[in-house]
């Protein structure tokens, strides 16, 4: 199969796309990869498989590729005889960040009539949005970590017992968040957050408290990750995730009991299943007191979580034979036919 790796966008996760998109080089080994770039100013670049590396990127050499125009039914590349079309068979979406997962790639991707891996425009939208996840979550039966929200022009005052974690609301990767641990932290905190985001969700900061991975997708049937139990500091920090973007080897399962991992995984599919279905997914659940609460949906996680996954790039194929399909709406004009033929014009 041949697969389109689409990565970079204007966005803070800017970065960890083209690391996520190098790594699928490593576990895409039977596939055949064509690598579209977007770049900072939302052009598109045809990007040679083998000459891909980060300082392609860094150094600005990759404006000396070929750029591409998005049209109907692809991408294409324009030169003295016309244009040529791109030649893949899907794209995967791996813009982490604004542009790849709050709905505007989704939105041209079917606009154009392209075939693609990645949540659609109204999962894209509730998903990047951490207050409407909230929403999403509650809405099918899933309990989350309790929150409340600012926004930059109101009083700041929060209601819930320190220590707490802020959080900007349309961001991932631990951009511009904090751990406020007394009341007069909050304001540095808020600061941080308000540079990248209008809106933050203040969550309580819960010491210790157990967290697991899920990953997976619906095809002809669910394809679920093992259950991975992240070893790391009281929260990872961007540096953290930037190296962790880079996993391409799987990790063992995490040591749970079987109630718990049924738990976990059938609010993975209430939060999944249909709104997400095309897309390759993975929700962070905690646990607390035998409780399983949703803390976050990523929707284009870094390196897909490949690592997750037995056969991954199996899955990748099974998931672009079982894409969504948007309805074939047929318009005959009958409507303005039949108000010309009463006025007697038709």
């Amino acid at each position: 199969m041949n697969i389109a790796i689409l990565f970079g966008g204007s966005s803070f996760e800017h970065e960890i796309s083209i690391v996520s998109a190098i790594t699928m080089k490593k576990v895409l080994k039977k596939s055949t990869l064509t690598y579209i770039f977007v770049d900072s100013n939302r052009e598109f670049y045809f990007i040679d498989t083998k000459a891909i590396n980060a300082k392609l990127f860094s150094s600005g050499a990759y404006k000396k590729s070929k750029q591409l125009t998005l049209k109907k039914n692809g991408f294409f590349a324009d030169g003295m005889f016309g244009s040529k079309a791109v030649d893949f068979d899907v794209a995967l979406n791996l813009i982490h960040g604004r542009d790849g997962e709050d709905g505007k790639i989704a939105s041209m991707m079917e606009f154009f009539g392209i075939p693609f891996i990645s949540p659609r425009m109204e999962a894209s939208a509730l998903s990047y949005n951490k207050l409407y996840t909230k929403f999403l979550v509650q809405s099918v039966g899933v309990k989350t970590v309790a929150y409340e929200h600012l926004s930059k022009n109101d009083e700041r005052k929060i209601g819930m017992d320190y220590p707490v974690i802020i959080k900007p609301v349309r961001l991932g990767s631990s951009i511009g968040v904090s751990i406020v641990k007394e009341a007069s932290e909050l304001d540095y905190a808020l600061d941080v957050a308000f540079e990248f985001d209008t809106d933050v969700i203040v969550e309580p900061f819960i010491e210790g408290v157990k967290e697991y991975n899920q990953a997976g997708c619906y095809t002809n049937e669910w394809e679920l990750s093992i259950v991975e139990e992240p070893h790391k500091e009281a929260f990872l920090d961007f540096e953290k995730k930037y190296m962790d973007f880079s996993r391409d080897s799987q990790v063992l399962a995490a040591d749970i009991d079987d109630v718990i991992k049924s738990k976990i995984q059938e609010s993975f599919k209430k939060i999944y299943d249909p709104l997400f279905n095309g897309s390759i997914i993975r929700c962070d659940f905690f646990v607390v007191d035998g409780e399983v609460l949703l803390n976050e949906i990523n929707p284009i996680p870094g390196s897909m979580a490949n690592y997750l996954f037995e056969d991954f790039e199996g899955m990748v194929e099974r998931v672009a034979k079982n894409l969504p399909k948007e309805q074939n709406i047929t318009v005959d004009y009958q409507y303005i036919h039949s108000i010309q033929s009463a006025k007697g014009k038709a």
